[in-house]
C-alpha cells in the first residue's frame, strides 16, 4: 500500500489559472505512487480516477493496478492523484478559502476537465516527469485522458479510455441534475454553508448516490443479483426488497467518505465537457495512440459514446482502436474483470509497435 503524499502545486505568487477565467490559490494535491521509477523515467503510467475516486488506485481499482495486473506495478511507475475539486486531500469546495478563513462552499469557482488536467500536468512537473508511457482512465478518468492528449500533444505515448464519453446526452445531464437537486434541496445544505453549522446534507447526498449508483449498474445485473428477493420486513414504505437494502448500504457508506459540495462540482463539469465542439481539438492530438473500450450493458455511457470518440479521432488521423466488451455489470464493468477486458488493456500496454517503438 502506497503512502498518500501532499504537494502544494500553486500558491498566491503562482495561482492556478482556470479555464473559466478565475484564478485559484493555494492548490494542494493528494497523490500516491506505486512501483519504481526507471532511471530513464520512461515507465510512468498515470491513472485518472472517476467521479468519486481518490489517489489510492490499488484500493479502488485492484483488478487493474498492482503486481501482475494489466498496469503492472512491478514494471510501471504508477501515479494517481485526487482530483481538483475533490475531498480526499486535494483543494476543493470544502477546503478553506484563505480570504475568509472558512470553507469555500459555493464560492469555489466552477472547474472544467481541462482544469483537472492542468493540475495533473503540474504534478508531473513536481515529480520531475516529462512524459508518460501511458495514461488510463475509466468514465470521468477517460475524459481527463482525452483532454490531456490534446492539451499537451506528445506528452502521452498511449492512452486507454474505458466507459468514457466526450459529450453527455440529455438523459445523462437530466439524471445528474436530479442527483444534484437532491443535495441542493436538503434543508441541511444551508446554501453550501453546512460546514459552518456542523451539519451534513446526508439525506440529499444519500439520494444522489442511490440514483447515481442505479445508473452505474444494469437491469440484467440487478436481476441476477437480487431479483425480487425480500428481507421479510412488514410490507410498507421501509426497506423490504434486497435491492433496496443494497442501495441503502451504498448510500450510507458514501456519505461517510464523500463530500456533497465535491459531488456538485465534479458531476457538473461532466455536463459541460464537449471537447470535439472546439475547432481543431482532435487535430491537436499528435503522436498518441488510443484504445477505447466500452461495455454492451453500460447505459450510462453506452457504446455510442465510444463510437463518437473513435470517429472524431480517426477523422483527425489519430491512431485509435475500439472494442466493445460483453458484460452484465453495466457502467461499473470498468472496475471489474469481464472476460477479455484486461487482456485487451494488457496487450495494448505491452505493444511496442507504432508510436514510441
Amino acid at each position: 500500500m502506497a503512502t498518500v503524499r501532499h504537494a502544494r502545486l500553486f500558491d498566491e505568487a503562482d495561482p492556478l489559472h482556470l479555464s473559466g477565467g478565475d484564478t485559484l490559490a493555494p492548490v494542494d494535491v493528494a497523490y500516491a505512487t506505486y512501483g519504481e521509477l526507471a532511471s530513464a523515467r520512461d515507465n510512468v503510467v498515470f491513472i485518472a480516477h472517476a467521479l468519486t475516486g481518490d489517489a489510492e488506485a490499488v484500493t479502488w481499482w485492484p483488478t487493474m493496478v498492482g503486481p501482475g495486473r494489466p498496469v503492472d506495478t512491478d514494471r510501471f511507475f504508477v501515479v494517481c492523484a485526487n482530483l481538483l475539486g475533490g475531498c480526499r486531500g486535494t483543494t476543493g469546495p470544502s477546503s478553506t478559502d484563505p480570504t475568509t478563513g472558512r470553507a469555500w462552499g459555493l464560492d469555489f469557482p466552477l472547474i472544467s476537465v481541462a482544469d483537472l488536467v492542468t493540475v495533473h500536468r503540474r504534478l508531473l512537473d513536481h515529480l520531475g516527469i516529462e512524459k508518460l508511457y501511458a495514461a488510463i482512465g475509466g468514465s470521468l478518468g477517460g475524459m481527463q485522458v482525452l483532454q490531456w492528449a490534446a492539451d499537451a500533444p506528445g506528452q502521452i505515448e498511449r492512452t486507454v479510455l474505458v466507459a468514457a464519453s466526450a459529450r453527455l446526452s440529455a438523459q445523462n445531464i437530466a439524471l445528474s441534475n436530479v442527483a444534484r437537486q437532491a443535495i441542493l434541496r436538503d434543508p441541511d445544505f444551508r446554501g453550501g454553508r453546512y460546514p459552518d453549522h456542523g451539519v451534513v446534507p446526508a439525506d440529499g447526498l444519500s439520494v444522489a448516490r442511490m440514483l447515481g449508483h442505479v445508473t452505474y449498474v444494469s437491469e440484467p445485473g440487478l436481476e441476477a443479483k437480487f431479483g425480487r428477493s425480500r428481507r421479510g420486513a412488514t410490507p410498507g414504505f421501509g426497506i423490504d426488497f434486497e435491492v433496496e437494502s443494497y442501495l441503502d448500504h451504498q448510500a450510507r457508506s458514501f456519505v461517510d467518505r464523500f463530500d456533497a459540495l465535491s459531488y456538485l462540482y465534479l458531476s457538473r463539469l461532466l455536463d459541460y465537457f464537449d471537447p470535439f465542439a472546439s475547432a481543431g481539438f482532435a487535430e491537436r492530438i499528435r503522436d498518441t495512440r488510443f484504445q477505447v473500450i466500452s461495455f454492451d450493458s453500460d447505459w450510462r455511457f453506452a457504446t455510442s459514446h465510444s463510437v463518437l470518440i473513435e470517429k472524431e479521432l480517426r477523422r483527425a488521423g489519430v491512431d485509435v482502436e475500439r472494442h466493445e466488451i460483453a458484460s452484465t455489470w453495466g457502467h461499473d464493468s470498468f472496475l471489474l474483470d469481464p472476460p477479455g477486458y484486461h487482456d485487451l488493456v494488457r496487450s495494448f500496454l505491452n505493444d511496442r509497435t507504432g508510436v514510441g517503438s
